[in-house]
């Protein structure tokens, strides 16, 4: 690959995982602080995404393979995201207003996370070898707002400061979590990568000419990969797994506020940084573990995160809740990454795109969307109002979503038997 595509294709993942954290780390503070929304409303907020990523699919298969080129396609979804994010969002100040916004954003950013792989896929010769290193970028990307988020405050003057230590009690200065910032951030982000994407390499419609049914858009023959006991058990698990990680997505930012952590976004992209370093030590884990206990092994650290969340806010203790974000790195590599080999090493070559495209859904959509709301309800059921402040018990809160992880851990250890054989999967 030459040098200037190289380049191209890391900016637009450095950009396009930019757009993405600017806001959602902090959407919990901005509904619950800045806007007094509740728990429930925050998780609903949250579920956009689920619902637009159980959409996306029809979206790219109908559009991006047919019909337009994948950079052009990119161009336009930013450009109307970033108007939204910009011009629509900020001055949504009512739930119904806010969630139409937002889903309508959600409807336009979640297609550009496969149409970004494709468009860098497409200029490869060896995959495996050269997309681990531009894909690092989006993680870069998404590290670098979640510190300029998490040391910018708004003044009294309305002019943007960066403060990297303790505010005064007292000052006048407002984290920006608090207020619509983030999305002007955001939207900014998306206009330049909108109009940056007209200069990436062109990347034509693959199935152009070709009549593509919903069957082929959903991957409804990966369907058969269920006649394997062991693969319907990962599925399953994937998706209930999904519900307690609505919680970390959803609550954690407003959660470690709460706790006393001084510019918890920035905090927070230790998981990230962490991620980084268990994708590159995965291969040795992998190598010595196998499938069945690098998943096992991830959904155990869920568990322990959520532990340390709870220990640590109910014993004051800031050392568990650094754990407990450090965790993110096992949680996310150990079992999200090890199920991407997995269902490649299960699935027939012909079938692998569909079962991906199908794992996909079951996870990011159906089990996100479950979990997006329950982590709203159960937040709302701990939470009380005493003398006008607003407080939860997030120490019994995050016990929950323990709970639910170490039972999904447990049921799969139990019913998940990694035999290394393909599936007979009949066309």
């Amino acid at each position: 690959m030459k040098t200037a595509v190289r380049a191209q294709l890391s900016t637009m993942m450095f950009v396009e995982f930019f757009v993405w954290g600017a806001w959602t780390v902090i959407l919990v503070t901005y509904l619950m602080s800045g806007m007094g929304f509740s728990g429930k409303q925050v998780g609903a907020a949250y579920g956009t995404a689920a619902i637009a990523s159980m959409i996306s699919p029809f979206f790219v298969g109908m559009f991006a393979d047919r019909f337009f080129s994948a950079q052009k396609l990119l161009a336009f979804l930013h450009l109307l995201g970033g108007a939204l994010l910009i011009f629509v969002i900020p001055k949504a100040t009512t739930w119904g207003a806010f969630y139409g916004a937002l889903l309508a954003y959600m409807l336009t950013y979640m297609p550009t996370l496969a149409l970004t792989n494709t468009i860098a896929l497409k200029q490869m010769q060896d995959p495996e070898k050269e997309f681990p290193p531009i894909r690092l970028f989006g993680t870069l990307g998404w590290i670098a707002v979640g510190f300029l988020v998490g040391y910018m405050y708004l003044s009294g003057d309305g002019s943007l400061k960066m403060v990297f230590g303790k505010v005064e009690a007292g000052s006048d200065l407002v984290e920006v979590a608090q207020t619509a910032i983030p999305f002007k951030m955001a939207g900014i982000g998306a206009i330049i990568l909108g109009l940056f994407s007209f200069m990436l390499p062109n990347t034509p419609p693959q199935s152009a000419g070709q009549k593509i049914t919903a069957r082929d858009i959903l991957g409804l023959d990966a369907l058969n990969l269920f006649k394997d006991k062991s693969f319907t058990v990962f599925a399953i698990c994937s998706m209930l797994i999904c519900i307690p990680l609505a919680f970390y997505y959803n609550f954690t930012n407003q959660f470690l506020g709460d706790a006393g952590m001084l510019n918890a976004p920035a905090k927070m992209t230790f998981g990230q940084m962490s991620e980084v370093f268990f994708m590159l030590v995965m291969p040795f884990f992998f190598k010595r573990l196998g499938v069945k206990k690098m998943l096992l092994v991830g959904m155990i650290f869920w568990t322990a995160r959520y532990l340390c969340f709870s220990f640590g806010y109910s014993q004051q203790a800031l050392i568990l809740l650094y754990l407990g974000i450090i965790f993110h790195g096992i949680c996310y590599d150990f079992f999200f990454v090890t199920g991407q080999i997995y269902i490649d090493q299960k699935a027939p070559d012909h079938l692998r795109g569909s079962a991906q495209g199908l794992i996909a859904f079951i996870t990011l959509g159906v089990g996100m969307f479950i979990g997006a709301n329950v982590s709203g309800m159960i937040v709302d059921n701990y939470t009380t109002t005493v003398d006008g402040v607003v407080k939860q018990d997030w120490g019994t809160i995050w016990m929950i979503p323990a709970a639910m992880a170490a039972v999904v851990a447990i049921i799969f250890a139990l019913f998940f038997k990694d035999d290394k054989k393909t599936a007979e999967v009949t066309d």
